[in-house]
Formats: structure tokens, sequence, C-alpha cells
């Protein structure tokens, strides 16, 4: 299994953490019998859930001139209507994706174009399901314009577990629909904004695969 480059610091950290575990508890603390086993799972749950998080899958992305693109794996959690003050000044559609601990934590472009707009905001650590973690939350906020239909705001927010933000996007370049935008560690969540004339192709609690669900459509 691949796992992603901006998991190195953390296998690391947590590779030497679990072998301390196995060492205290089969060296240092040997007569204690009773805690050997223990050490020995928690070290085991350690490593499985961090490379879970760290996970690279393979996947074909699915490359739509006319759709928006799932920017991440999780579920659906808001579909609505907003009056966006960052970058649209106006009312647009939102849609947005929760993902929890076990999701795949890399976020996707949902649509091919050029980078006019990324700012990183910072902010507070509210949990991402937060009605204000849109807008509180450390997050950062990426415009591609489609050269047919417009421009799809993504923003990447962190959640209370998350801390860190990784986000690829320079203002100017030429991205492909499903190219890697970045990525949020531990729990997040990721807002889509978009024209109203769009049609929504998802529904509220459905799960979303990354590169995969078709989350809007647009008129030809």
């Amino acid at each position: 299994m691949k796992f992603h480059r901006e998991g190195r610091v953390s296998i690391l950290i947590a590779t030497v953490v679990s072998i301390g575990i196995i060492l205290l508890a089969y060296f240092v603390f040997a007569s204690h019998k009773a805690f050997q086993p223990i050490a020995l799972a928690l070290a085991t749950l350690l490593m499985v859930a961090i490379l879970q998080f760290f996970r690279y899958p393979r996947r074909r992305m699915l490359q739509m001139d006319d759709a928006i693109i799932a920017p991440a794996d999780g579920k659906v959690v808001v579909i609505e209507e907003v009056e966006d003050s960052e970058y649209f000044k106006g009312k647009v559609r939102q849609v947005s994706i929760f993902m929890s601990p076990t999701n795949v934590h890399i976020n996707w472009y949902p649509v091919s174009g050029e980078v006019i707009y990324s700012k990183y905001h910072p902010g507070k650590y509210l949990v991402a399901w937060h009605p204000k973690s849109s807008t509180d939350n450390e997050r950062h906020s990426v415009v591609v314009r489609h050269p047919r239909f417009g421009e799809v705001l993504s923003k990447q927010i962190a959640g209370a577990m998350a801390r860190r933000i990784v986000n690829y996007s320079k203002q100017g370049n030429q991205i492909e629909q499903g190219e890697e935008m970045g990525f949020i560690k531990f729990g997040s969540r990721v807002d889509l904004l978009f024209p109203l004339d769009a049609k929504v192709e998802v529904n509220l609690n459905q799960q979303t695969i990354g590169g995969q669900t078709i989350i809007a459509s647009f008129k030809k």
C-alpha cells in the first residue's frame, strides 16, 4: 500500500512510539506479564490508525467537463443556498463533505481550469460539522475558473482534531480535475461553493468518493 508524503513525519513518530511501548513492556516492565499483550495491542492500534489515515488509494479519476467532482472522501452534511462574503459576494450553492478520521484525507480539484484565488485563513478549531466552522475555523480557500461554467470555490476546513492544512495551489496555475489539491490532517471538512444554476447530483448523508462522485452538473 502507498502512503501520502504528508504522513512521513507522523508515521516515523508513530513507529518510534510503538517500538518504545513494546520495549518498555518487554524489558523495563518484564516482570509485569499482564501488561505485555496490552502494550502490544496499543502499539499495533497506533500503527494501524496512522497508516490508515495516510493511505494513498489507487483510483481512476473521472474527467467530466460538465460536472463538479467530489474533492474528498466523506459524507455530504450540507446542501444549501448561502450568502458568500469571502469571494463571490453573493448567493451561491454550498455542498459540504465531512471527512471522519477513517476517511482518506487527500483533497482533489473538483474542476479543471485556472487557479485565480488561493488564500489561507487562520482560525478556530470547532468541530467540522459546526455551522460556523466554514467561516471561523482555520481554512484554505481556492477558486478555479472553469473555461465554460465560471468559478468554483473549494474550501479546506480544519476540524477539532485537525491542526494543519496543506494546500498546493498557486494563483495562475492551470490545473486538471482530479489533480491533487492538498491534504488535511486528522478529521476535517471540505466546502464547495458554485453557481446556483448548477444542478446538485448528491443527497444529504450520501457517501462520496473523491475524484469519482459527481457533486453537481452544469447545463451544456
